[in-house]
């Protein structure tokens, strides 16, 4: 009896829980967020100056791309934990940036924030579910990760947009350099939430058929 559970109990110990997923996901994503942020807090102007708004975003992609494995890869549930989570991030990450970009140079704010938010999650939903084959969660997590991934972004600027003495009187006497940086970075923190939280529900919804099936095929027969 004790030798049929072993590998299911075993399994168990591994695979985050939904509760878990979420919180290393959100957490995680949120200190990956405000680091790439940071390159457009603290060296914006450099950026637009020397290479350009589409500078920026290349940077900042690598600093999302680079930290991410090292912060989330407890998501995974087998070993090689940090490259088996970039093999499978990093494609998605990209995809759901260029989808990004494209709706954001193409129609700027409002649709193409929209559009851009809704390919990008499809996108990048659409890469864990080909790389865990597992299809029949993908309309719930597209669903879920849009509205999370929405809910931070718009979140983030309207934080942005309300950083100001006027309605945060604390931050009265602040310079409007670093009134700046902290709105930008308010924003990365919003973002890098929203979408660290659907990104861990992403990895647990999309993962727990693929463990299951292993449970069931490490059993003795």
């Amino acid at each position: 009896m004790s030798d049929t559970t072993k590998p299911m109990s075993s399994l168990s110990e591994i695979r985050p829980s939904l509760t878990r997923s979420l919180l290393i996901g959100g957490i995680g994503f949120t200190i990956v967020s405000l680091a790439g942020f940071s390159l457009w807090a603290f060296a914006g102007r450099w950026f637009y100056s020397n290479v350009g708004e589409a500078g920026l975003y290349a940077a900042s992609t690598v600093v999302f791309l680079g930290l991410s494995g090292l912060l989330l890869h407890p998501l995974i549930d087998s070993e090689p934990k940090v490259a088996r989570f970039y093999k499978i991030f990093i494609p998605a990450f990209l995809l759901y940036a260029v989808a990004w970009c494209a709706c954001w140079f193409a129609w700027r704010f409002g649709a193409g924030e929209w559009l851009g938010s809704l390919l990008g999650s499809v996108a990048f939903a659409s890469v864990l579910g080909w790389f865990f084959g597992n299809f029949r969660p993908l309309p719930k997590v597209i669903l879920a990760f849009f509205l999370v991934h929405s809910a931070g972004y718009f979140a983030g600027d309207f934080a942005m947009k309300h950083f100001t003495p006027s309605d945060l009187p604390f931050l009265d006497g602040l310079s409007r350099r670093t009134l700046g940086t902290l709105a930008k970075l308010a924003w990365g923190l919003c973002y890098g939430a929203g979408f660290g939280v659907g990104l861990g529900y992403a990895f647990f919804a999309l993962q727990k058929a693929t463990g299951a099936r292993e449970a069931k095929d490490s059993r003795p027969a």
